[in-house]
């Protein structure tokens, strides 16, 4: 909720038949000591039988669009380093390795941070 409630639209879900099947949940703000802002996506997900019918990337290339209109210069985010798919699409969309994140999640998994520039226009 605490994404929903303060950035309302960085947040978008995909429905099919009145069935929520998948969502993408972001925020951006502006850099301390910086004349920019910061684009960031927190969740990604697409129900597993939705998959692998571009629903994540329509997803995501809308919270991009969003956060180029909000100026943001840079998106960032983490993700499992065993997470293939992720990786695959992320990287399809242009972000890059930014750092290896050791043991970052509970469950002590890796993560790798990405980073995208974005253009300002």
């Amino acid at each position: 909720r605490y994404f929903i409630h303060n950035w309302p639209d960085l947040c978008f879900l995909a429905h099919h038949e009145g069935r929520t099947i998948g969502a993408v949940v972001c925020k951006a703000e502006q850099r301390p000591h910086k004349d920019s802002k910061q684009g960031y996506v927190a969740m990604l997900a697409v129900a597993r039988d939705f998959r692998k019918r571009n629903i994540a990337t329509q997803l995501v290339t809308m919270a991009l669009s969003r956060m180029v209109e909000l100026q943001c210069d840079e998106v960032c985010l983490e993700t499992e380093v065993t997470n293939l798919g992720a990786l695959a699409l992320y990287e399809k969309l242009g972000f890059n390795r930014s750092k290896l994140l050791r043991r970052y999640y509970l469950n002590d998994g890796d993560a790798y941070r990405l980073k995208l520039w974005l253009t300002i226009v």
